[in-house]
């Protein structure tokens, strides 16, 4: 991922997406040469300098305060991730570089595989899957047949076509939001190699994540709902849950599902669990 002004880009593509009458900014005329609001409207908004405001979005303002980042994030209306964003790329953190490929405690995939009428996986800071169960592979990907390098979510969302078939409809919304997750995950860890090299091939091989990117949308993956058009149960909808794994620093989150009890859904993971012959990655050790 190149070292570009990622602060002023942000900055940019957020200040585009304000309107005047949205911010309380009379509207003189109705050409504006710039989309959204102009970066005088931006300054005087925030309570600062044309002058400091430019250099902040030139990547220039070395030493900016908590205080004038947060009036900046209030005139742009941020929401709380866009916010912490916004702080990050202000002042870079810097992490220690992880040693080696992330690998689960055995409790944690004694934990999956005791889970078997639902999908539960565990994935790393870079969408990379380290463990899963079998009710994954059988309702998402088959994982044991993705190559080690390829076996991460962004890789599955935005370049095999099978797993896009099975998103059907929900494609644009789950690749949008695995695209502000990347965003996320970039800023919090500007320095991780494997992260950027994960986002410039993505950008590289798919047209569709370069635009998605340059959108500089920024949203963590909290909970939600996956819906999946299976080839031999038909359509899931399946509500998830992630649960943070503090006692393992190097491993990003724990992925839960479950179907609402006595539903279509609920009958199909049933029928898959009953039936399917994929393999977790207990299975491959």
């Amino acid at each position: 991922m190149a070292r570009t002004n990622e602060l002023g880009e942000f900055l940019k593509s957020r200040r585009a997406r304000l309107r005047p009458g949205d911010a309380g900014v009379p509207a003189y005329g109705t050409r504006r040469r710039v989309p959204g609001l102009r970066r005088e409207e931006l300054a005087q908004l925030a309570g600062v300098s044309v002058a400091y405001y430019i250099r902040l979005e030139q990547g220039t303002a070395d030493g900016v305060s908590a205080e004038v980042l947060d009036a900046v994030s209030r005139a742009l209306r941020l929401d709380g991730d866009e916010h912490a964003h916004l702080h990050r790329l202000a002042h870079p953190p810097h992490r220690a570089a992880v040693a080696g490929p992330p690998r689960p405690r055995a409790p944690l995939q004694h934990l999956l595989d005791s889970i078997t009428q639902a999908p539960a996986y565990i994935v790393g800071h870079c969408t990379n899957v380290v463990a899963w169960n079998r009710l994954t592979a059988a309702v998402f990907v088959d994982l044991a047949n993705v190559p080690a390098d390829e076996r991460t979510w962004s890789h599955q969302i935005h370049l095999n076509d099978d797993y896009r078939a099975r998103l059907g409809d929900n494609w644009t919304t789950v690749a949008r939001r695995n695209v502000a997750y990347l965003r996320l995950r970039a800023g919090q860890d500007p320095d991780d190699p494997r992260l950027r090299a994960l986002i410039d091939s993505l950008r590289e091989r798919s047209p569709e994540f370069g635009r998605m990117w340059s959108d500089h949308h920024v949203t963590d993956l909290t909970h939600g709902e996956a819906r999946i058009d299976h080839p031999q149960v038909g359509r899931l909808v399946l509500p998830f849950e992630t649960l943070h794994l503090p006692g393992d620093p190097d491993l990003s989150r724990l992925m839960l599902y479950a179907a609402e009890p006595g539903s279509p859904s609920e009958a199909a993971l049933r029928k898959l669990s009953e039936t399917s012959t994929h393999l977790s990655s207990a299975d491959l050790a």
